[in-house]
């Protein structure tokens, strides 16, 4: 049995259009918040599982030699919403002023079709078929994968393009470790040498290489847009399968003070 997303189709609108899903993607951020709102912020390790019947590795020759890939996803986490609403509030304008979302890569669009480059790490022949080694997903574990294309560099990167609201990319925050989250961080880290694929992204386990990547994330700041100004509150974000608490400081430095596992 085909897995299909529906989207919308012109002219009308309760027109639809059948939209094959060829991979799910894994990642060790399960819910949306800490997702970075761009990718390649943070350079993520993720893995895309292709399905039947688009797990052939006959599908996949030649793309080893491209160094990004265009992903088309669905944002299958959003609520569907009823009605267009032709305007966005951008996190990158505080969250307060108003665009057109055409006007916005915001993921709450008529078609919930989400496009991303990210970086190729490497391509896997697993016992299940293929799966796509990929850094930089900007996309919940879990999402449904629409389309894979190479990243063209000639064509695709424009020298001298204008990017209205957002010119530059985000200022991330500094990070500190509690000596509480540090102590915990010690006593759940697994020393890992291997460098194999396969082990590249782990969904159970927790190595250094991940609190690395546990404060490039929080130096994003995941908190809403109107709830940055905050100090002393404890925000969680969903690690794998731990709780990771943030706080900021007076001096606007983000603590990480609390790791705990999900019950």
């Amino acid at each position: 049995m085909s897995i299909t997303a529906a989207v919308p189709l012109a002219p009308t609108s309760t027109s639809t259009l059948e939209m094959p899903i060829i991979g799910i993607h894994r990642s060790p951020l399960p819910q949306k918040f800490g997702i970075p709102r761009q990718p390649n912020l943070v350079q993520i390790p993720s893995v895309i599982e292709m399905l039947v019947p688009y797990n052939t590795l006959d599908a996949f020759m030649g793309l080893e030699d491209f160094s990004h890939l265009w992903i088309t996803w669905q944002t299958h986490h959003n609520k569907v919403q009823k009605g267009f609403r032709p305007q966005v509030r951008p996190p990158r304008l505080g969250g307060n002023s108003k665009l057109g979302v055409f006007a916005t890569r915001s993921t709450y669009r008529p078609s919930q079709l989400g496009l991303s480059v990210v970086g190729l790490a490497g391509i896997e022949l697993t016992d299940k078929g293929v799966s796509l080694h990929i850094l930089g997903a900007d996309m919940v574990d879990g999402t449904p994968i629409i389309d894979i294309k190479p990243y063209v560099a000639y064509s695709d990167a424009i020298p001298g393009a204008v990017s209205g609201f957002a010119p530059e990319p985000p200022v991330s925050k500094p990070v500190q470790i509690s000596p509480k989250a540090q102590s915990q961080f010690d006593q759940l880290l697994i020393r890992s040498t291997q460098n194999s694929l396969s082990k590249r992204y782990q969904p159970t386990t927790l190595t250094p290489d991940d609190v690395d990547l546990i404060q490039a994330l929080i130096a994003q700041d995941p908190r809403p847009a109107y709830r940055q100004h905050e100090t002393g509150s404890v925000f969680m974000m969903r690690y794998k399968r731990w709780d990771i608490g943030f706080s900021m400081d007076t001096q606007g430095v983000l603590w990480l003070v609390d790791v705990s596992e999900v019950a």
